[in-house]
């Protein structure tokens, strides 16, 4: 059966993580994407290593499912066909800053003109407004502006960088997704199109969920180590006798009081939900005390069989291997264009009646360029003129 999202074609000009990331979830869930890059200047990631056969393993993920159509947008003729494409690929995905795509000539309006039906999105590190529109960015820095690195770390060492891209993904790539889906929904009740705008600062900063309410209404401001959530707390990672850790999650006292009676400390069970500095501290040693007498393996069995919100802090490649992750499925292989298959992660969303689409690692530079074109009526001359023209690759 097709995926849920069989009748959308989408047009994806984005480039590195956010964008691709979101389209390759759209992809997964059946779209139709096609992947434009530049003939002379494509996706960096494409040469992101390790690589094989000869193709970026990070690239073959983000853009599997996808075609790939190699466009130079400096040159008008490229600009027709991309508004050309629209009238068919009619959902527009990009990823510069504020005002390169309107120099380019395939900006929202000059796309609405010839679609008004286009639902446009455009993903940057800070919105289309705004004194920071134009500035450049990285994950972290969308993570500090918003205020979420502040609280993250420890006092003795201070903020920490987050090895995951909270606000590239989390931020970028889901919220363009909702984004772009709730206006396929508008569409469909109005008929009209329109420009989606995502700030991955702004996605940052709504996920605050915990921590805004109280610093909002009561000025209860949140700093490192001093929140329930990130070391301000007995809610943190412990390690074993042999270097290991665990991840101690019982917030709650049912879970809390399983923990302290495996650790041999049930009188901590009382003190763990209160946020006094000095009872913190006298739990948080105490719990680190009782953990170093075990090593990592010894202490598996004994969390196993409890249901207390304690479990191991897994390598990746650990991860891979759980029971867990094997049960939901979530590594799969993937066809290689030249036979053979790549490993990667399949989509995180499970249907009952349809499945995800997994077509191909994603493909070479401009694969699908002669395909895309006649599909909207370039016939074989006009494709051998744009190519001589440079036009197309």
């Amino acid at each position: 059966m097709a995926g849920p999202l069989s009748s959308l074609k989408v047009l994806d000009f984005s480039a590195l993580l956010p964008g691709p990331f979101g389209t390759m979830v759209l992809a997964d869930m059946g779209a139709d994407v096609v992947r434009l890059e530049s003939p002379g200047r494509p996706d960096m990631v494409r040469a992101l290593p390790p690589m094989e056969d000869n193709v970026s393993a990070c690239h073959a993920y983000l853009n599997r499912s996808k075609k790939s159509l190699a466009v130079d947008l400096k040159k008008p003729e490229g600009v027709e066909l991309v508004k050309k494409l629209v009238q068919e690929y009619d959902i527009v995905v990009e990823q510069f800053r504020p005002g390169v795509m309107d120099r380019l000539g395939v900006g929202y309006e000059a796309l609405k003109a010839a679609n008004p039906r286009v639902i446009y999105c455009s993903i940057t590190g800070y919105g289309q407004d705004g004194p920071y529109k134009d500035r450049a960015g990285h994950d972290m820095n969308y993570l500090s502006i918003a205020g979420i690195t502040g609280y993250n770390g420890r006092k003795a060492s201070g903020p920490a960088p987050i090895n995951v891209q909270v606000a590239d993904v989390a931020g970028g790539s889901f919220h363009a997704v909702m984004g772009i889906l709730a206006a396929v929904i508008h569409r469909q009740q109005t008929g009209e199109g329109q420009h989606v705008d995502i700030s991955m600062t702004d996605a940052a900063f709504s996920m605050h969920a915990l921590t805004a309410p109280p610093a909002l209404v009561a000025n209860q401001q949140p700093g490192l180590e001093d929140t329930q959530l990130n070391g301000g707390s007995f809610y943190d990672c412990y390690e074993t006798k042999d270097g290991r850790f665990f991840s101690v999650g019982g917030l709650e006292p049912q879970f809390f009081i399983q923990f302290c009676n495996a650790i041999g400390k049930p009188e901590l069970s009382t003190k763990g939900l209160v946020l006094r500095p000095d009872i913190v501290a006298e739990v948080k040693r105490e719990i680190a005390e009782a953990m170093k007498q075990k090593t990592y393996a010894e202490w598996l069995p004994v969390f196993a069989a409890l249901d207390s919100c304690t479990e191991p802090v897994l390598t990746f490649a650990e991860a891979c291997e759980h029971p867990q992750m094997k049960a939901r499925g979530m590594l799969v292989d993937v066809p290689k264009p030249g036979g053979g298959t790549q490993k990667q992660i399949a989509s995180a969303i499970k249907f009952s009646k349809t499945k995800p689409r997994y077509d191909y690692i994603g493909a070479p530079l401009g694969a699908h360029t002669d395909e895309i074109l006649g599909g909207v009526g370039i016939d074989a001359g006009q494709l051998a003129a744009l190519r001589k023209a440079g036009v197309i690759a």
